[in-house]
């Protein structure tokens, strides 16, 4: 896979998706950015790096030729391919956190931001977002974040974690995304932060309810049961957890 590293810039996303529109046929490939000025998490969030201490970059796939009505899919993969390079770094206590941030012992260590190029009813392309805290140590705006520094006490080399999750997110997609979603959706929910535990949640209206979490669906819809005996859906951006 060729690869691209940028001094900065506004989102490696979007610098992936005008280099698509500039060539549709540009091939796999990775960019990262040592500063990324406008980076993007899940609900339009900031995404706070340290420049140079953190891993911020994207990972442009392609002929994945997946139904657009299980685009979770490669979501799930995404964040398991994440969770799987750092448990080889013996880091205890990982989760995933519906759609797709990683947590350690609570605390988000890994964002993930995806978007897919759709080509009829297939996903056709997809630019992989993710942020990783590497080494820094301190976080202003995100006080409830982490990076592997903090967890293993020592330095990492930023561009050694950078080949090694490229390496296994290309692998994983493409060995997984002909696999029955209901099996990497099964695999998703073993990982899951809070699944079938009582939580407390905040719609999107921003009323406050105890539920709890009971499926994932192919679109990544989150069905949560609520204490009044009610079961909803909700996409992304209609629900949040409060812990």
């Amino acid at each position: 896979m060729r690869s691209i590293k940028v001094l900065a810039t506004n989102s490696t996303n979007v610098f992936l998706r005008e280099k698509l529109q500039e060539n549709p046929f540009t091939e796999n490939c990775c960019v990262q950015a040592i500063t990324q000025t406008r980076g993007k998490g899940q609900r339009g969030a900031g995404w706070e790096a340290e420049p140079g201490k953190n891993l911020t970059f994207s990972v442009l796939l392609t002929q994945l030729d997946i139904p657009v009505e299980e685009q979770f899919k490669i979501s799930a993969i995404t964040a398991m391919a994440v969770l799987k390079v750092l448990k080889k770094l013996n880091i205890a206590n990982l989760q995933l956190k519906w759609p797709n941030d990683i947590l350690a012992d609570k605390k988000k260590i890994a964002g993930i931001l995806i978007e897919n190029r759709l080509e009829g009813k297939n996903i056709k392309n997809a630019i992989i977002g993710i942020g990783l805290n590497v080494n820094q140590e301190n976080f202003i705006w995100a006080p409830r974040a982490t990076s592997v520094k903090l967890l293993k006490k020592s330095n990492y080399n930023c561009d050694v974690l950078l080949q090694k999750l490229v390496e296994q997110l290309e692998k994983d997609i493409y060995k997984l995304k002909n696999q029955p979603i209901e099996e990497i959706l099964a695999a998703y929910k073993k990982h899951l932060f809070k699944f079938d535990t009582p939580c407390t949640f905040e719609t999107n209206r921003g009323e406050q309810k105890t539920g709890i979490i009971k499926n994932v669906s192919k679109q990544g819809k989150l069905s949560i049961l609520f204490e009044d005996g009610i079961l909803q859906e909700f996409a992304l951006k209609e629900v949040k957890m409060l812990y």
